[in-house]
């Protein structure tokens, strides 16, 4: 299985990163969400890769079948695994698609290693750019929403994450479209991941300020978001992202949830498609 191997400075493997890489053509990454792992873009590879794509994905450090450190979860150390994937395979002119923590990786990216490798950025359900209330960041969410979520982790981590995969669907107004086997299935992703990282990886999306990184972004740029997302407000995220990054498009596709690359995947295929063609 192909793995990056993350080393220290004594040259001794620290932290392994999964990823696959399918298809030829003009790449681009899919960074996942939190909890889960690659495994959630099981509906956008074939799509992309039919459409002539090579399609590459990635398990975030802690979760799936990468290593599970102790530390390192924040988006500083997060997006130099990311742009370590990307010389690896020896990208240009790369696509980054990123999911809800996701798109914390691309807000990070820009702002770190800029754009000579990019060529466009998609942001689902983001978390970017800032989603922590603060006076100049009125329509965020307050810290006890993170603390909560921190409490409950620690207290219960299966418990909370049972009822956080329904929330994420918006399951009792989505049965139609997402069945209880795959609520099932990403409940076994998100509780196979590393406790610390699952923990850790809160104070990220919900506390890492992104709009100073969000305005070094200078090409193509689309922001998708559910206007039924219950997880992510759109206010602070994906209308502000939009807004900071000049000439980009903001997508808001009806009554989709948080976890609309499920419940709405043939919408979301069809707008990344549209807008990478």
């Amino acid at each position: 299985m192909p793995y990056l191997e993350k080393t220290t400075a004594q040259k001794a493997v620290d932290v392994d990163i999964y990823f696959e890489d399918h298809g030829s053509g003009q790449p681009i990454i899919l960074i996942h969400g939190w909890p889960l792992s690659g495994a959630m873009w099981e509906y956008q590879v074939p799509a992309l890769i039919d459409a002539g794509y090579r399609v590459i994905t990635y398990d975030r450090r802690g979760f799936g079948r990468s290593s599970r450190p102790y530390t390192g979860y924040d988006y500083n150390t997060m997006t130099e695994d990311l742009q370590d994937l990307i010389k690896k395979l020896d990208l240009q002119d790369v696509i980054l698609a990123g999911f809800s923590m996701g798109g914390g990786e691309l807000a990070q990216y820009a702002g770190t290693f800029g754009t000579s490798r990019v060529s466009k950025f998609i942001f689902i359900s983001s978390i970017a750019p800032y989603l922590l209330k603060t006076d100049d960041n009125p329509n965020g969410a307050p810290d006890e929403v993170f603390k909560g979520m921190e409490e409950n982790v620690r207290k219960d981590r299966a418990g909370f994450l049972k009822g956080f995969g329904e929330g994420f669907v918006n399951y009792e107004d989505n049965k139609n479209r997402v069945s209880k086997g795959q609520l099932d299935y990403n409940f076994n992703i998100a509780a196979n991941a590393s406790p610390k990282g699952t923990l850790d990886c809160i104070n990220a999306f919900g506390r890492t300020d992104l709009r100073k990184a969000l305005e070094k972004i200078d090409i193509p740029t689309l922001f998708i978001h559910g206007d039924a997302d219950n997880i992510v407000p759109v206010e602070p995220s994906s209308k502000q992202g939009h807004e900071i990054v000049k000439g980009s498009k903001l997508e808001m596709i009806k009554d989709a949830p948080h976890g609309l690359y499920l419940t709405h995947k043939e919408e979301l295929n069809k707008l990344i498609l549209d807008f990478i063609k």
